[in-house]
């Protein structure tokens, strides 16, 4: 059974979000994967986001562009975390103007916001979320952590030779 939801409003936005595929399936992590547009497909959108807990998920990663309302729209609906990904797309002022709509929420409607095209960071978080309360997934974290710094110690010690 799926733990993670990712979703995004366009196709146009799956060259990004597949980073936190990836990075989720390293880990191990079910994730369901689908398209749904705050805008294009308001009702599939208010279904995913009223339904995601009953199915089981307990992380919903969604990556928008432009105005991106995708992931706050997400967080008003649903009682699990929401991780927002703005994305760069064709129609952005430079990326801003999705930053912003995903960064700037209400308060009560809070949607954790990675960097521009951050979509893998998306991921990991998911993926600590998951490990707070799943033993395996937590030790998976401390051993890419302890990866992380020791690809640093090696890149340290070959700019010395």
């Amino acid at each position: 059974m799926a733990q993670v939801g990712i979703i995004m409003g366009s196709q146009s936005d799956f060259h990004i979000m597949e980073e936190a595929i990836e990075i989720l399936k390293e880990f191990n992590i079910e994730i369901e994967v689908d398209i749904v547009s705050a805008h294009r497909t308001p009702e599939k959108m208010m279904s995913y986001g009223a339904e995601a807990h009953k199915r089981g998920l307990k992380v919903i990663i969604a990556g928008a562009g432009g105005a991106a309302h995708l992931p706050g729209m997400i967080a008003s609906l649903t009682p699990l975390p929401v991780i927002g990904v703005p994305i760069k797309s064709s129609n952005s002022i430079d990326g801003w103007d999705s930053v912003l709509s995903i960064l700037q929420m209400p308060g009560g409607v809070p949607v954790a916001t990675v960097a521009l095209n951050g979509a893998k960071n998306a991921g990991i978080l998911a993926a600590q979320i998951i490990g707070s309360f799943d033993e395996k997934i937590q030790e998976q974290m401390i051993s890419f952590k302890e990866n992380l710094k020791e690809k640093v110690i090696q890149s340290s010690q070959n700019l010395k030779k």
